[in-house]
């Protein structure tokens, strides 16, 4: 009897640690980004041709879709996620899941979300749900992001989307309107995403990722967020001048663009301090799983369930180690980022 709960208990603690992996490999913060904007579509279509409770499932199917389009981008680029900070804890590189599961998944995943939002919308909607997996995972994740710096710019296109699927579902057909929110998107990425990418361009360069700042250096990412921020500016209040948002929606873009303009303008200027990349210390991870995958012993034994309490010391004691330096890098970070924001309020002040 003892046996029987001991073994109910570990399937149980298997099984959750199993699922929640398949949701880290979904990139749950990417999708609650794309339900996000599909919600926003779907609202300020002029009409509705579908009850809310299927509305409802379309945009769970989205979500799902979203999360498949994930999964696939993480099992093509499991080899470089290990050598960056910032992926280097994902489910695959971390070993919890293999790349056959995970390439399973995602599969599955896709077929289920645009089936599932055909049956509850409209083939339009789902159609464009395929094409932004499909480029997402053929365009961006395959072919673009190792070849060319300019990934993002063609690339973001996926990320645009899910507003214009959104209207989709509404309306069961694409106009203008959506086309619009899906520029605003597009246009805006590229600045976004170089912005970020100034922080963890050494990860980029070690995983041999062309990204702009690694190819062109910082003056130059800075100039292209610059220019990105100029063009995202008539984009963003052309809703208002087409005549299918109003007044309040220019009062809130019209400053809030020109404010995103100027901050750019301060980053292209030197006025912004220079940040440090922030790197988090985990060349001991990195090494604890290489040993990991050449032993082929993980932290929990997939035989009986039970915790490899040597591999799990030796993991602690690495992140022990390593603790220290990587809190005075986040103070240090902290104390940059006050500066940042104090130069900025003090050049307001001087306007």
């Amino acid at each position: 009897m003892l046996n029987t709960n001991t073994k109910t208990r570990e399937f149980k603690f298997d099984s959750i640690h199993y699922i929640k992996a398949l949701f880290e490999l979904m990139k749950p913060r990417v999708m609650s980004l794309a339900i996000f904007t599909c919600v926003v579509g779907f609202l300020i279509a002029p009409y509705k041709s579908v009850d809310y409770l299927y509305a409802i499932l379309s945009i769970t199917a989205v979500a799902l879709g979203s999360g498949a389009a994930g999964s696939l981008n993480c099992w093509y680029e499991a080899d470089v996620d290990k050598l960056m900070s910032r992926t280097c804890l994902r489910p695959i590189p971390t070993g919890r899941l293999t790349r056959k599961e995970a390439l399973t998944f995602g599969v599955i995943s896709s077929f289920v979300s645009v089936g599932a939002l055909y049956f509850f919308s409209n083939l339009m909607a789902a159609s464009l749900l395929a094409l932004t997996i499909l480029f997402y995972v053929f365009v961006y994740t395959i072919w673009l992001k190792r070849k060319t710096p300019q990934n993002i710019v063609i690339g973001g296109a996926a990320g645009a989307l899910p507003p214009v699927i959104g209207w989709a579902i509404a309306t069961g057909s694409v106009s203008i309107e959506p086309i619009i929110l899906f520029l605003i998107i597009f246009v805006w990425t590229p600045s976004h995403f170089w912005a970020l990418s100034l922080f963890k361009s050494e990860d980029y360069k070690k995983a041999n990722i062309p990204m702009l700042p690694v190819t062109s250096g910082v003056e130059t990412t800075k100039k292209n967020i610059f220019v990105y921020s100029i063009l995202l500016f008539p984009v963003a209040i052309a809703p208002y001048y087409l005549n299918f948002l109003g007044l309040i929606y220019l009062l809130f873009s019209f400053p809030l663009s020109a404010y995103y303009i100027f901050i750019c303008f301060l980053c292209g200027n030197d006025f912004m301090p220079h940040l440090p990349s922030i790197q988090i210390r985990n060349d001991g991870i990195h090494q604890l799983i290489d040993s990991y995958k050449k032993t082929n012993k993980p932290l929990i034994c997939c035989d009986n369930k039970t915790i490899q309490w040597t591999s799990f010391r030796n993991f602690v004691q690495t992140l022990c180690n390593n603790e220290e330096d990587h809190i005075k890098e986040n103070l240090q970070w902290k104390i940059n980022a006050k500066k940042y924001v104090k130069g900025i309020t003090l050049s307001l002040i001087h306007i």
